[in-house]
């Protein structure tokens, strides 16, 4: 810290004396500065103590001297220095006065202690606080460095709450909180996440200093991570107190090491989607032998497991109302992929994460683990009425471990089945949809497509044509005919007319569509034409 006026007096070789304020000497000195101004305030900065010979200085008006010292105590001015023996034999009695009833600190210089000495003893201290200071922050950085590489992130942040004496907290990109110490800060520092979601709408680096939000004395600093334009983390600091020099060393050194734990290098991650995407290539084609060896230890654990693959697309404009456009499809698709990569790492998951040459997310993740329940819930909506957003989304089944038996085949089932569910997201205007959910459900609701209504309503047009004109009830006979199997005589019970009525009917069918009613295929198209025409339009 720097000296104070204490120390000052202290220093044998200046031989101050102190004549007023005796209990405020404990005031830290910024600096030493000589004014002779009967009115020095538009001069300084606060923190400084000065010196004086009161040559200007009407130093015997009582009333004055009571300005001045008012004036120089609310600038911050921490003491006044006044040269005895030099203009004065000692201090005027008005000065005096008027510092003892301000409380504030009057020291006598002596004429052998020359102004000049003052101002070196108190740049000097301040240059040996300094120097404390960054050699306290280069211990720091050591002591954070190495926690940094034997516990990684957490052990930073437990190494820093210690040495700022308070609380530090790390949180994620997506501002969760990730690490904490010490353990009762955990509450505390989720306080803070709407503060970090403001942070991290900013640029990279950005700073705040918000206020207890719990009611305390806390002040907390956030500082963000990253070494690109996207933040990549937040880091909090909590202490009762501004942070020292060395203390803002130590927390720099720490904003370091944790950007360059949180950021890894663009052509480390480069390499690595080259690599995720070469083995996703190799599973694809069936060679799941050659991408467990090329997967090695960063994918390896996943391709040992269950898994599921999931590939999401910007929704396109016949997609429903919310393919608003390929920019804010794009935008969304970025945020998937950092979902889930956070997702990922929060659990110790491994993820593999690829885009193809179409532009789609895929995604290769452990079946039931935290990466694919972060994208349901990307897929999820209020309700069916709800807006499904930009972003289309599919999911295979469970796919075996590769290698387990599969013969290669897993991956490309895995798929194929992903495709399909992405098909009818994209057909029904759904954010994501599930294979499972497509097989194990009826093929009814599929019927409510645009495409398979059209081709329904133009089928039957001539059978609604002719009911119209009032002339027969062809749609229902033929309905309850097909219900029946062709059975003349149930179906015209259904219908409360004689079998031979029914006949008649059929026949007209017939003509009217150009079409045998004996070809099964035909019998097949009409009746799923019929139910085309019950299903609502799908979205």
């Amino acid at each position: 810290m720097p000296p104070t006026l204490a120390a000052l007096v202290q220093h044998s070789a200046l031989k101050l004396s102190v004549r007023a304020g005796e209990g405020r000497l404990g005031r830290e000195v910024r600096w030493a500065h000589v004014s002779e101004l009967a009115d020095p305030v538009p001069y300084l900065e606060g923190g400084e103590l000065l010196l004086v010979t009161a040559i200007t200085l009407d130093v015997h008006d009582p009333e004055a001297m009571r300005r001045y010292v008012r004036r120089l105590a609310d600038a911050g001015v921490v003491g006044l220095g006044f040269a005895v023996g030099v203009h004065h034999d000692d201090v005027p009695g008005a000065l005096l006065d008027a510092a003892r009833e301000a409380d504030f600190p009057l020291l006598a210089v002596p004429r052998r202690t020359p102004f000049l000495a003052i101002s070196k003893a108190v740049s000097a201290a301040i240059a040996a606080d300094q120097y404390r200071a960054v050699t306290a922050g280069f211990a720091a950085q050591r002591e954070l460095t190495r926690a940094a590489l034997a516990d990684g992130p957490a052990g930073v942040v437990t190494r820093l709450a210690g040495y700022v004496d308070g609380w530090a907290a790390l949180y994620d990109a997506s501002g969760a909180v990730v690490a904490v110490s010490p353990d009762w800060a955990a509450r505390r520092a989720a306080r803070y996440t709407a503060d970090v979601e403001r942070l991290r709408e900013g640029s990279v680096p950005a700073s705040a200093v918000v206020a207890d939000t719990g009611g305390g004395d806390d002040r907390v600093e956030l500082q963000s991570l990253g070494a690109g334009r996207r933040v990549r983390g937040t880091l909090a600091v909590g202490t009762g107190a501004p942070l020292g020099t060395a203390e803002r060393y130590a927390v720099h050194s720490a904003v370091a090491l944790l950007t360059l734990a949180t950021e890894r290098s663009r052509s480390l991650q480069g390499a690595e989607q080259r690599i995720g995407a070469a083995v996703l290539r190799m599973l694809l084609a069936g060679e799941a032998g050659h991408a467990r060896t090329v997967a090695g230890e960063i994918y390896g654990e996943l391709l040992d497991a269950p898994f599921r693959l999931l590939i999401a697309a910007p929704a396109e404009p016949a997609d429903g109302p919310s393919a608003s456009g390929s920019g804010s499809g794009e935008d969304a698709l970025r945020s998937l992929a950092e979902t889930l990569e956070t997702a990922a790492a929060r659990a110790a998951e491994p993820v593999l994460a690829v885009r193809d040459e179409d532009g789609r997310l895929l995604v290769l993740a452990a079946d039931e683990g935290a990466v694919l329940a972060a994208g349901r819930a990307a897929g999820a909506v209020a309700g069916p009425d709800a807006d499904p957003g930009p972003l289309r989304i599919g999911v295979s089944a469970a796919g075996p471990a590769v290698g387990a038996g599969t013969g290669g085949s897993a991956a490309p089932t895995a798929y194929h089945q992903a495709e399909q569910a992405l098909s009818v997201a994209r057909r029904r205007g759904r954010a994501l949809v599930e294979y499972g959910d497509v097989v194990a459900g009826s093929v009814l609701p599929l019927l409510g497509d645009e495409a398979v209504r059209a081709f329904s309503d133009g089928l039957l047009r001539p059978l609604y044509a002719h009911d119209a004109t009032g002339r027969g009830d062809l749609v229902a006979s033929l309905r309850a005919w097909l219900s029946r199997h062709g059975q003349w005589d149930a179906a015209a019970a259904d219908l409360g007319v004689h079998r031979h009525t029914l006949r008649y009917r059929m026949r007209r069918v017939e003509e009217i569509l150009g079409r045998s009613l004996d070809d099964p295929d035909v019998r097949m198209e009409l009746w799923l034409a019929l139910k085309a025409t019950e299903q609502p339009a799908a979205r």
